[in-house]
């Protein structure tokens, strides 16, 4: 789950890392109100879900409240494309104006979740402000790393080793350890996937501060923060994710045309590499789970239908806890409420296939049964080839 850049920031300041004043607007006469709050010379930020921002025309240092509100007036309802949203863009509804800060130097910071290790990493260098992974292919030796061991935590002396390697001396060191403490505990406790500070600064006047900030939260936690809920902002996802959401499906909108709906994520991603080798495009990554009703099975399926970019459908379905008659029925039901006449072609086995492949032969629709998922996949991408 992510959050904009200031909610992520108001997290961070209520575990004592410094962050610039700052308030976020709805609209540009708040863009104007708070450009005067801060001085007139302040920086204006859109806020999406995602990076990049500055590089889009999303970030801009403005020196009069007139100017920060007619910028608002170009962001609010912009698009903004970059290297994260993908070409669709996102659209731009809230800004967030700051004050502005004489920097110094600039730091990269961040705690993530390590998958080979099943541990947090710290990841940090002394290139800030710059994409990560660009230092990271030119300059590996620039990047500090530290695993850090979930029955000890971060130690103090771990966050002094990596405040030096930064090049920090004195008391900007110990302000250094003292932040990364504070960000170590607040990932664990707000059960965070990702937490990162780019740039995090050393100001003119000597003090450490949180230029930027991005906070993920495990999905799987959600449910110990009956807060996040109300923190997400639904304009930045796509209808279908949501709708996916309310049902408990797994979904997320790829560029193709070939909609997907099959049970496990383990062989939804075998089935997305399978139709990408028969030269096909998945138009969407879809898991109803193992275990899913007649019901759920038929909402996965209309979500599909309400892909616009979607010209045909593969069904890959494994009946182990779930029988293949009950996705069939899920299948015809789902299609017929909406006429659907798209092709589909359906790779079934296990419980009950005989009977779902009969249910599917004999329902009328423009409907397929592979042999194998090799032979189902080519068969979908010869149709719509």
């Amino acid at each position: 789950m992510n959050i904009h850049e200031y909610q992520a920031k108001e997290i961070l300041s209520s575990y004592g890392i410094p962050i610039p004043r700052g308030r976020v607007a709805l609209t540009s006469d708040q863009v104007e109100r708070a450009a005067k709050m801060m001085g007139g010379r302040c920086v204006v930020k859109a806020q999406i879900y995602a990076g990049g921002r500055g590089k889009a025309g999303g970030v801009k240092l403005v020196h009069y409240p007139e100017q920060a509100m007619e910028y608002g007036k170009e962001l609010f309802g912009r698009t903004l494309v970059t290297n994260q949203t993908g070409p669709e863009g996102l659209k731009v509804r809230r800004i967030l104006v700051e004050e502005a800060v004489e920097i110094a130097r600039e730091f990269y910071l961040s705690i993530t979740l390590d998958r080979e290790t099943s541990r947090y990493i710290l990841i940090a260098s002394a290139e800030g402000g710059m994409d990560i992974e660009e230092v990271a292919s030119k300059s590996p030796e620039k990047i500090h790393t530290l695993q850090i061991d979930p029955f000890t935590g971060l130690r103090p002396y771990q966050a002094r080793k990596i405040s030096l390697a930064l090049g920090l001396s004195g008391s900007v060191c110990e302000d250094c350890v003292e932040l990364l403490m504070n960000l170590y505990r607040a990932c664990q406790e707000k059960d965070c996937a990702l937490v990162e500070i780019n740039p995090l600064v050393v100001t003119k006047a000597g003090w450490l501060m949180a230029m930027d900030a991005k906070i993920t939260f495990d999905d799987n936690a959600v449910y110990r923060h009956r807060e996040y809920p109300d923190m997400m902002d639904y304009s930045q996802l796509d209808p279908l994710e949501i709708t996916a959401g309310k049902y408990d499906l797994a979904y997320i909108k790829l560029t193709g045309s070939i909609g997907c709906l099959v049970n496990g994520a383990g062989l939804a991603m075998a089935t997305l590499d399978v139709l990408k080798e028969c030269g096909g495009e998945p138009a969407n990554f879809l898991d109803v789970g193992g275990g899913a009703t007649r019901e759920k099975v038929a909402e996965a399926f209309r979500i599909i239908l309400q892909d616009h970019d979607v010209k045909g459908v593969f069904v890959n379905i494994f009946g182990g806890i779930m029988r293949c008659d009950v996705i069939a029925h899920g299948i015809i039901e789902a299609a017929g409420e909406v006429n659907c006449t798209l092709p589909i072609v359906v790779r079934m086995d296990g419980s009950k296939v005989e009977e779902g492949k009969r249910l599917l032969r004999e329902s009328g629709l423009n409907v397929q049964v592979g042999d194998n998922l090799g032979d189902a996949a080519a068969r979908i991408v010869k149709m719509l080839g």
